[in-house]
C-alpha cells in the first residue's frame, strides 16, 4: 500500500490493485458473461484470448469469489403476457427495524414481484412489478399491496414506455 504525507500524519492510500483486484482479462471475462452468459468455453477463452484450460480456471475462480452470482435466462415479458411494468412508491407507518423487516420480508411473497429498493426521500421503498395489464395490476392491488404489513400509503407509477434496461455492470 503506498504512503501519501499530510501536514499532520502519514495517510495512506490504496493502490489501483489493491482498490480493484481484478485484471485486464478478468474483467473481459466477466463483460463477455454478462452480455452472453451462454457462451462455451472454448468461445470464451476465444473472446478473451486466453486457452480454454486457463479460461475455465479463472471463471470458477471469479464464480467461487461471488463475484459472479448465478448465471440465467432474461425473458421476454411480452411474449409471456406480462407486458405492464409498475413502480410502487410506499409509505410505511412508522420508521422502526422491525416493521422494516416486516415489510420486506411480506413483499417477497408478492407475484410479479422484480425489486424492491429501500429510498430516501418521500418514499421509504420503490417496489417494481411485472404484470399483465391495469385488471390484474387493480387485483394484485386489492389483494395483496394494500395488506403489506405497516404499509401507510403506496402511490403507483404505471410504466408508459421502458427506454431502458440492463442487467450489464459498468467494469472498468
Amino acid at each position: 500500500m503506498a504512503t501519501k504525507r499530510t501536514t499532520n500524519s502519514l495517510r495512506k492510500t490504496a493502490t489501483p490493485e489493491e482498490v480493484n483486484p481484478l485484471d485486464r482479462v478478468d474483467r473481459a471475462i466477466l463483460r463477455s458473461l454478462q452480455r452472453d452468459a451462454s457462451l462455451s468455453n472454448v468461445a470464451l477463452a476465444a473472446k478473451v484470448h486466453l486457452s480454454p484450460a486457463a479460461c475455465l480456471r479463472r471463471t470458477e475462480r471469479l464464480k467461487a469469489s461471488g463475484l459472479v452470482r448465478r448465471t440465467v435466462a432474461l425473458l421476454d415479458p411480452a411474449q409471456l403476457g406480462l407486458g405492464m411494468l409498475v413502480v410502487i412508491g410506499v409509505v410505511l407507518d412508522r420508521s422502526t427495524p422491525e416493521s422494516f423487516a416486516d415489510f420486506e420480508k411480506a413483499v417477497h411473497k408478492v407475484p410479479g414481484c422484480l425489486e424492491c429498493l429501500v429510498v430516501t426521500g418521500e418514499f421509504d421503498y420503490f417496489v417494481v412489478v411485472r404484470t399483465q395489464d391495469n385488471e390484474s395490476f387493480n387485483r394484485l392491488h386489492a389483494a395483496e399491496l394494500l395488506y403489506l404489513p405497516g404499509v401507510r400509503q403506496i402511490r403507483t407509477f404505471v410504466v408508459l414506455k421502458q427506454v431502458f434496461s440492463t442487467t450489464e455492470l459498468p467494469i472498468a
